[in-house]
């Protein structure tokens, strides 16, 4: 009888662990809240593609790191007019000041895909996962799904 009372505290405190964590790891880590994500639709033979959303959170934190399941590579990146020409250049992170939306948008800050596995087309979805790191803490993962529109659908600036 106890150890079947102890079996089934196990399996609730598992339960009630993992079944709210769920929902909420797309939404928030550590306060961090990705929104309006969107990846530009590739052309033929295409094997780069910038990754946009607006990022928000609660604390100082940085977003140091993104990976993706349909690029060999993700890089954060800036791009800035030098001399009437338009450069790029990767950052080592992307600061997310407490309480201020940070835009990822074309021509300013965002994610470059690289090295893509297959093309995006509009309509599709694919998955981002955003490592922050704040506060000293140790970092921690966003999941982000992000909707391909077509290259239309903005800007190119240089993508």
């Amino acid at each position: 009888m106890k150890f079947i009372r102890k079996w089934c505290a196990a399996f609730m405190l598992g339960v009630l662990i993992t079944v709210p964590a769920a929902p909420f790891m797309a939404l928030a880590a550590d306060g961090v809240s990705a929104g309006n994500a969107w990846v530009r639709a590739t052309a033929p033979g295409q094997k780069t593609a910038g990754a946009y959303m607006d990022l928000t959170s609660d604390a100082d934190a940085a977003l140091v790191a993104v990976e993706s399941a349909v690029a060999g590579k993700a890089e954060l990146h800036s791009m800035s007019m030098d001399a009437g020409v338009m450069r790029m250049r990767p950052v080592a992170k992307i600061d997310l000041p407490a309480k201020k939306a940070v835009k990822l948008a074309p021509g300013g800050l965002h994610v470059m895909l690289l090295d893509i596995k297959q093309p995006l087309k509009e309509g599709d979805k694919i998955a981002l996962t955003l490592t922050i790191r704040g506060g000293g803490n140790a970092p921690s993962t966003v999941k982000v799904e992000a909707q391909v529109r077509a290259a239309g659908s903005a800007s190119m600036h240089g993508h």
